[in-house]
């Protein structure tokens, strides 16, 4: 998500915003960039990682995903902070690939 208000011409780190939790992007913890635009911070993935795939959670009842925009009846994660934003199992295990193996970034997939 864009941070409102702000120029699409001229972009600033701070003005890319995670669709999961609103924070702002400074730079210090990576983002992974889904269709149209959507984001969702490492932390925000490491939360939904966790309770989605190392914690077993159960198939949800149908629901668009922010990051893929796919209407799905699969497990998935509601962000706590934005009730609108969920992301459906299979952006998160893409999303936690691509940051996985990105050498920009020491994020790295949550074990329990």
């Amino acid at each position: 998500m864009h941070r409102p208000g702000a120029n699409p011409q001229d972009m600033h780190p701070h003005d890319f915003l995670c669709d999961f939790c609103g924070r702002a992007w400074d730079g210090t913890f990576p983002m992974v960039e889904g269709h149209k635009g959507s984001l969702i911070c490492g932390p925000c993935l490491s939360v939904a990682y966790t309770e989605v795939l190392l914690l077993a959670a159960t198939p949800d009842a149908e629901h668009a995903c922010t990051m893929c925009l796919e209407a799905k009846s699969t497990s998935g994660w509601h962000s706590p902070a934005i009730e609108s934003a969920w992301i459906c199992l299979n952006c998160i295990k893409q999303s936690a690939g691509k940051l996985h193996h990105d050498p920009d970034w020491d994020w790295r997939k949550p074990e329990i």
